[in-house]
């Protein structure tokens, strides 16, 4: 399918791995200029040598958290590819699990400031660049958990539907500017974030990490009725289809890649 991205630029946070890894991969493939950022410059050239160091593909270290790193990659970016066209934000950590009496101010702290205020910063330093195009995408990686809570998440939780909450309100505010934007929320996907989570089970049981998964299957996630974790492409799948010309009338979606886990409509 031509999603009408040749040429266009893309900025994914998080695009070391996972899901914005295999966003990047997809993207190339229609044509599209990809930058990928994350922490960790080492993690960055592995995933250009996987991806198979493309002459549209460019990297560059950020902590979405840091303003001048922010900076920094902003000033890279248009100097290596121009201005972005599309946004992928799908920077953002797990954090601390426990009920919420185990949880102290940190555990909060840690995720407003990664997960939400990350967010927001990246967006607003990319944002003039984006109303200058008169055609934009911004993409926001919830979760299930942000329609969804769990007890043992709830930091991670409020973080995620702040996020719906914020790309719900960007939506209202720049559509009319040719910026169309929305979330994208999946479930037990096989990313580095949820096998660290499979595998913290399977050593609190003396499990192994197959037995962990089942059991997080039956114990946790007992709507998700394709009885199995998603893969990183299905959910790339969702996202390039929004950074894409095919969705020029979905603004302030928020999609669910999540195989029926969010129990309400």
């Amino acid at each position: 399918m031509d999603l009408g991205t040749e040429g266009k630029v893309a900025l994914i946070t998080g695009g070391a791995n996972g899901i914005g890894k295999a966003t990047a991969r997809l993207l190339l493939d229609e044509g599209a200029i990809v930058v990928l950022s994350d922490l960790e410059e080492s993690q960055l050239s592995k995933a250009a040598e996987e991806l198979g160091q493309s002459d549209k593909l460019f990297s560059y270290p950020a902590d979405i958290t840091n303003m001048e790193d922010l900076a920094s990659l902003h000033s890279y970016v248009n100097e290596s590819v121009g201005k972005i066209d599309i946004l992928v934000q799908n920077a953002g950590i797990a954090g601390e699990q426990g009920l919420f009496h185990e949880l102290d101010d940190e555990a909060w702290v840690q995720l407003t400031d990664t997960n939400i205020l990350g967010p927001v910063r990246v967006v607003r330093e990319f944002l003039p660049d984006l109303r200058e195009g008169g055609w934009g995408r911004i993409v926001f990686l919830s979760s299930e958990n942000g329609l969804q809570p769990y007890k043992n998440e709830l930091p991670y939780n409020c973080s995620k539907a702040a996020i719906l909450s914020l790309s719900k309100g960007l939506s209202k505010t720049y559509a009319t500017e040719g910026i169309l934007v929305n979330a994208v929320s999946p479930a037990f996907i096989e990313t580095p974030m949820t096998d660290k989570l499979v595998q913290d089970m399977a050593d609190q049981h003396d499990i192994s990490f197959d037995e962990a998964v089942e059991k997080m299957l039956k114990d946790n996630k007992p709507h998700l009725e394709l009885k199995r974790r998603g893969t990183v492409e299905e959910t790339a799948a969702v996202i390039a289809f929004l950074c894409s010309d095919k969705a020029s009338f979905v603004n302030g979606s928020n999609y669910r890649v999540d195989g029926g886990s969010v129990a309400t409509i």
